[in-house]
């Protein structure tokens, strides 16, 4: 009996230790340096959705054969234009077919249908990541490619002095349900309009920036922050309507921001096509101001040392795969690694601002140096990185102070 439990016991003894060795064996076999092989990025960044084609030729294998040239070059281009700067785009390459073709890494069908002489089809294509950045950098033109956490618009219209959001009508919300999604790095998510976004805010509390009651909201549809979009419709002296949208970001991680912009209704355009036209301009306008902070900086490499506190090795490996994942992160050496902690030697690109905000897309949070965290055996404090809480956790908060006006 006594010698069953002693064996017992020393089986449960050298299973922990067994259980220890293998924990050990994870942490330093996840330990392997993330080398600068290539950029890595978001993998998303580079795949392009929803692409439409639709041909018509001799057989139903020739217009498919055709449909699928015309797409994998819509789809170049959505790309292109997702990652470079708007101001930049009379400048993207204009690519003869056999070289559109060698940037694809693979496509898939979404839906298709197809006749004796007809291919429609609805298709996903990815590209070679490696290959675009080499086509931009060569072209020199800046890209980026880093995308944003969703954030969620609030449309608030202000009609004779009564502030509108849920309320129907309300043309200005309507208006952003009925523009085409931008496929772009900084998404936005529009509300449901149901019984709990009505209880979470309203109108006057979304202008006023009520903190809670966006934060409730935030939480709830799970982003990063919150626009809101307050629009005003007056007419000007010619008599033509003039839309004033003021656009406020609450939350998020590159800092609260207003912006004012004034559209002017074209000959002919009524005041659902005016908004409409001017939710599609400010949605370029925040997609735009996203990809500008996050451009990649090439010739600015720099190197910062960072204590990476976790609490196991699923969440020290989760933090290394969202390194990886960072295209501003060139390399990752580890300088020192324990169970808790690890000490990495980042080589990023850019400046650290830039390295902040993109940490803070994958759910990192960089903090700097606290007192007396300097590497052993170095003078070089030590920032810290660790996993942060979900957006969904953050309370958006607006500081004026930091407001600035377009014309």
């Amino acid at each position: 009996m006594s010698g069953r439990g002693a064996a017992g016991r020393r089986g449960r003894v050298r299973g922990r230790l067994i259980g220890a060795a293998a924990l050990l064996s994870c942490v330093i076999l996840s330990a392997a340096p993330v080398e600068a092989q290539a950029l890595r990025g978001d993998s998303a960044a580079f795949t392009v959705r929803n692409v439409l084609v639709d041909r018509t030729a001799g057989t139903a294998a020739q217009a498919r054969e055709l449909a699928l040239a015309d797409g994998q070059r819509a789809a170049l281009r959505r790309l292109l234009e997702r990652l470079v700067p708007r101001t930049e785009y009379r400048r993207l390459p204009n690519l003869p077919e056999s070289r559109v073709g060698d940037l694809v890494e693979n496509f898939e069908v979404q839906s298709e249908r197809t006749s004796a002489v007809r291919y429609i089809g609805t298709l996903t294509y990815r590209f070679r990541a490696d290959d675009v950045r080499s086509l931009l950098r060569n072209a020199n033109l800046p890209f980026a490619e880093t995308y944003a956490k969703p954030y969620l618009v609030l449309p608030v219209l202000r009609d004779h002095g009564v502030a509108l959001l849920w309320d129907d009508p309300n043309p200005w919300r309507a208006a952003w349900g009925r523009i085409t999604p931008f496929d772009g790095l900084a998404p936005l998510v529009l509300p449901k309009g149901d019984l709990q976004d009505v209880s979470d805010i309203n109108a006057e509390q979304a202008r006023n920036g009520d903190d809670r009651r966006l934060s409730a909201v935030a939480r709830r549809y799970n982003v990063a922050g919150v626009y809101i979009a307050d629009a005003s419709l007056d007419t000007n002296e010619a008599g033509r309507s003039v839309l004033q949208v003021s656009l406020s970001l609450y939350g998020g991680t590159t800092g609260e921001q207003t912006v004012v912009d004034s559209y002017v209704a074209n000959s002919g355009e009524d005041g659902d096509a005016l908004m409409q036209r001017a939710a599609r301009e400010v949605t370029r306008g925040i997609e735009e101001r996203w990809k500008g902070e996050q451009l990649l900086q090439f010739g600015h490499e720099a190197t910062l040392i960072v204590a990476v506190n976790f609490d196991d090795v699923v969440q020290w490996v989760s933090i290394r795969r969202r390194l990886a994942d960072l295209a501003i992160i060139r390399r990752s050496d580890i300088v020192t690694l324990t169970r808790h902690q690890a000490v990495l030697n980042l080589v990023y690109i850019g400046d650290d601002s830039q390295l902040r905000v993109a940490l803070a897309q994958r759910d990192l949070q960089l903090s700097p140096p606290a007192p007396d965290t300097a590497v052993p055996g170095s003078d070089a404090a030590t920032w810290q990185l660790k996993l942060a809480a979900t957006a969904s956790d953050a309370a958006p908060a607006k500081s004026p102070s930091n407001s600035q006006a377009r014309p």
